[in-house]
């Protein structure tokens, strides 16, 4: 369990230091532009990618191209949701995301999923429903703060089934198929950056370069220790999923409230302990 424990540090270190950064003035593409350089190194040094005997034109690059753009993107609506919405409801809807392709697995694939796996993704809805900033005259419209934690939400359940349609190649190891993504994702990263730069003006400053490459380095950390948490319990993957969701949810919101003042509703407390109710159905029943 201590490598789940430290993947969920990592998890969330990775939203203190997005939030960190930006009450320093960084902005968000400037500093998630360098997760993805740190990434790429960090794959070579640690995860060793085998080659493979696949030629490169028979390789799934329209997948790899998907997770190229939507990984940077993605990660933006996460940066945007930690400024909006906090950093606990943005945990929330990372964690719950799990629901896409379960769903998916359930109305795409026609898989089988279960009553009691259903029953837990209705409970996490409510949970969603409940985490939402409800007032008198609707949804909380500040600055377009939920559009940013519902892309999330979606967006990360999208990038789950990509991913898992990776591994499902076999005859690429998984790992090489990782350093290939996220060398697109510099690319694209720094198309957008470039971008950025070309129309707003906006210049490069070595403080976002060093906080993107500590954003990096727990972000990989949180990839590498939650691989080394399935190999270590191999034969208890609900153990290392709950522990990992859960303890997500549970420390960012102890972040979120206890160090940087973020405040809950009583509905979003419920809606707190329904999102930990939803993962545990989900992992043992």
């Amino acid at each position: 369990m201590l490598y789940v424990l430290i993947s969920v540090i990592c998890s969330v270190t990775v939203s203190v230091v997005i939030k960190l950064a930006k009450q320093r003035g960084i902005q968000h593409l400037h500093l998630i532009v360098w997760n993805y350089p740190v990434a790429a190194l960090a794959t070579l040094l640690f995860l060793k990618p085998g080659a493979t005997t696949v030629p490169l034109s028979a390789l799934p690059w329209g997948l790899y191209l998907s997770l190229a753009l939507l990984l940077p993107l993605i990660f933006l609506c996460i940066a945007y949701a930690i400024q909006y919405s906090g950093i606990v409801k943005t945990e929330i809807a990372q964690r719950l995301s799990l629901f896409i392709p379960l769903l998916a697995a359930f109305f795409i694939f026609h898989e089988s999923i279960g009553v009691f796996k259903l029953a837990g993704i209705a409970v996490g809805i409510a949970a969603i429903l409940c985490s939402i900033g409800w007032k008198k005259g609707g949804i909380a419209k500040s600055k377009g703060a939920w559009g940013y934690a519902v892309m999330v939400f979606f967006g990360m359940g999208i990038i789950d089934i990509l991913f898992k349609k990776v591994a499902l190649y076999r005859q690429v190891p998984y790992t090489y198929s990782m350093l290939l993504i996220f060398i697109l994702a510099i690319v694209v990263s720094f198309l957008l950056l470039t971008y950025r730069i070309a129309i707003k003006k906006e210049r490069i400053q070595f403080k976002s370069v060093i906080w993107g490459i500590l954003l990096g380095l727990f972000n990989f950390g949180n990839i590498l220790f939650y691989m080394e948490a399935h190999q270590a319990l191999s034969n208890s993957p609900s153990v290392v999923f709950t522990g990992m969701n859960i303890g997500v949810i549970l420390l960012g919101a102890i972040v979120g409230v206890g160090f940087f003042g973020e405040r809950l509703t009583r509905l979003n407390k419920i809606g707190l302990l329904l999102a930990v109710i939803s993962v545990l159905i989900i992992a043992y029943l």
